[in-house]
């Protein structure tokens, strides 16, 4: 995606978490995402959503010609899907397997596919560095599609489970967090952990397609070597913030593509 040759054209996916409200306005939002985005992280109804609003956020993203994935998460409504569980790996494979059987009959309902699975939350903080986690998404996924594709963070426990499972793989980095002097994202409960500046976002996201780094928190450069962008949609302005980077990376002439195509 980056090389030292000036001229080459860069390019990069930009993703959102969606479908993860029921409420008109967290729709209104999702809808403002689609415009933007070009590949969505749905929702299973695990973390958060229901069928309705899977069967809504799919269909709209089909009338945009955005790339449908699964949002797969611990089965924790209550928790948003970002508290540490301990699920025995029976019960964890069967709730990813319950979740992608969901969304790609949905998807199949309106004329699409899911063509790539990201961990939501815990799960994907956990599968990132646990081996046995990262063995059961990747397990979960082949059972019910090998051709799916994991999403997941740069240099991951995650990614080396599901290519050694035999998935392909597609690295992400997280344009509304901060990233600490190793690569990883910086806690939640830290202050400055979440970023809401439109601008800095859009700045520090084209330094990283141009560059592969990012500022850490430290205030070093690290390395992230990312086919994806995500912007969180349930971060406060989240489409603003979309956009804004949207408008940065193309009018520097960076191409917008899901990383994952027919």
């Amino acid at each position: 995606m980056r090389t030292s040759d000036a001229d080459t054209p860069r390019r990069i996916d930009l993703n959102s978490d969606l479908g993860e409200g029921v409420s008109t306005s967290e729709h209104a939002g999702d809808a403002r995402m689609l415009e933007i985005v070009s590949s969505a992280n749905i929702a299973c109804a695990f973390h958060a959503g229901d069928p309705a609003t899977i069967h809504r956020t799919v269909h709209a993203a089909v009338r945009r010609g955005v790339t449908v994935g699964a949002h797969v998460a611990y089965n924790d409504r209550e928790g948003f899907g970002r508290r540490d569980l301990e699920v025995p790996s029976d019960e964890l494979r069967a709730d990813l397997v319950y979740q992608l059987g969901a969304i790609r009959e949905i998807a199949r309902s309106a004329g699409t596919t899911v063509r790539y699975v990201k961990p939501h939350g815990a799960l994907y903080n956990t599968a990132a560095v646990d081996a046995r986690v990262a063995e059961d998404v990747a397990a979960a996924v082949v059972t019910v599609d090998p051709e799916l594709v994991l999403l997941g963070l740069p240099g991951s426990v995650a990614l080396d489970a599901a290519r050694a499972a035999g998935l392909v793989t597609a690295a992400e980095a997280f344009a509304d967090r901060a990233y600490t002097a190793t690569g990883r994202l910086v806690p939640r409960s830290v202050e400055g952990a979440v970023l809401h500046d439109p601008e800095e976002v859009a700045a520090r996201m084209l330094r990283l397609v141009h560059e592969g780094v990012v500022r850490s928190i430290e205030g070093t450069d690290v390395t992230i070597v990312a086919d994806s962008i995500c912007v969180h949609g349930d971060t406060p302005g989240a489409a603003r913030m979309a956009a804004r980077l949207r408008e940065v990376l193309t009018g520097a002439g960076v191409s917008l593509r899901p990383f994952v195509t027919s």
